[in-house]
């Protein structure tokens, strides 16, 4: 057999530049002027809810779509109209798209036979392929042949083994069980990093965002809310919406009252008062985004700047932490997570929870209400 062939993407530059990017489908906008640049060997995550427009974003990177307006810059080239065969883009979708009729070998090869590759080469590739995601001596097995999980990786074998400019991945792991998604999205990720590929990854799963991503790009309502690293997305979103659909969140809305000294103390409707590192003027609409593990109980007499107490209505043991559902007297209620010791002894329903949030864990935002 001849020698295994490299698979590698492009030279840098083949980074991605959406400028402007329009799409409607009658009176429904699906794409609302979206900015977006993706470096080069990077791994963006675009994370949404359903219906936000992420799909039909990738299906216009990948040419399926023409977008009304804007334009699609690959490497620096002008794309926005070229056809998805010139594009040199490779694809892997949640359902696989294998052809049924073809053995493993045959749907890693069909994109080099496409392209008219000599067969050595083409046999290289495939082997390297194979190899890549340990898929060697299934060469001759066909789909209904394969698992879930194997059939996952001939799709992406298929979609790297031309060295394509940009790996485009929609809900790749959708129809797999819990661990083996989470096995996938590591290799998918060993592979990326190996290969240099600059990836575009779809998802609305935040936790998958948060393990694989370089950077994640939130979308809502055809708008891109923000482009963020991971932690920084986690801990400082930018609004309401990224703050309550990344991650458990208790958020609560107000006004700024008082600021001094590199803090500010938020007032809210239900009398609850939080003070905050933060430097807005006094007057100024907020929202206040504290995370459930941010959260820590106080004993008797211990002093706080944020000190908040309320009835436990829900208790749920996950393993390494105990989460609480509690409930401040004017109805307001809160998820505290608390990590599991073998000291700390669970919090019965209907008892009463004290706890504190020092205020650099409390993250302010501008609440436009009329946006929101």
């Amino acid at each position: 057999m001849d020698s295994p062939a490299p698979i590698t993407a492009e030279p840098a530059g083949a980074g991605l530049a959406l400028r402007r990017i329009r799409k409607a489908f009658g009176p429904i906008v699906a794409l609302d002027g979206i900015d977006l640049d993706v470096k080069s060997g990077e791994f963006l995550t675009i994370l949404g809810p359903s219906g936000s427009g992420k799909t039909t974003l990738l299906k216009i990177v990948a040419g399926f779509e023409l977008p009304e307006g804007g334009d699609v810059l690959l490497g620096g080239e002008d794309m926005t109209f070229t056809i998805p065969a010139r594009r040199n883009v490779g694809m892997v979708f949640q359902n696989y798209a294998l052809f049924p009729n073809m053995d493993v070998r045959g749907n890693i090869a069909f994109p080099l036979e496409v392209r008219r590759m000599p067969r050595a080469e083409i046999d290289g590739r495939v082997a390297t392929a194979l190899e890549l995601v340990d898929l060697e001596g299934y060469e001759r097995r066909f789909p209904r042949q394969l698992s879930g999980g194997q059939q996952q990786r001939v799709a992406l074998a298929r979609a790297i083994v031309f060295g394509p400019r940009l790996l485009l991945l929609d809900e790749p792991f959708g129809a797999l069980d819990r661990k083996l998604r989470e096995a996938m999205q590591l290799e998918v990720r060993r592979l990326q990093r190996r290969l240099g590929l600059t990836t575009v990854f779809i998802t609305h799963d935040q936790e998958e965002a948060l393990i694989l991503s370089d950077r994640i790009a939130v979308m809502h309502r055809g708008r891109i809310e923000q482009v963020a690293l991971p932690r920084e997305l986690y801990e400082r979103p930018a609004n309401a919406f990224v703050a309550d659909f990344v991650g458990e969140s208790n958020l609560l809305f107000g006004r700024i009252a008082a600021m001094r000294d590199g803090r500010v103390e938020i007032a809210f409707e239900n009398d609850l008062r939080l003070t905050a590192r933060a430097e807005m003027p006094v007057g100024t609409r907020v929202g206040a985004l504290i995370r459930p593990e941010r959260l820590h109980l106080t004993g008797a007499g211990a002093q706080s700047a944020n000190r908040l107490s309320g009835e436990v209505i829900e208790t749920v043991y996950v393993g390494t932490s105990h989460k609480y559902r509690v409930r401040f007297r004017d109805g307001t209620e809160f998820l505290v997570r608390v990590r599991d010791t073998a000291s700390q002894a669970s919090v019965e329903i209907g008892a009463s929870l004290s706890f504190d949030v020092a205020p650099e864990d409390v993250h302010v935002f501008r609440h436009d209400e009329a946006a929101a």
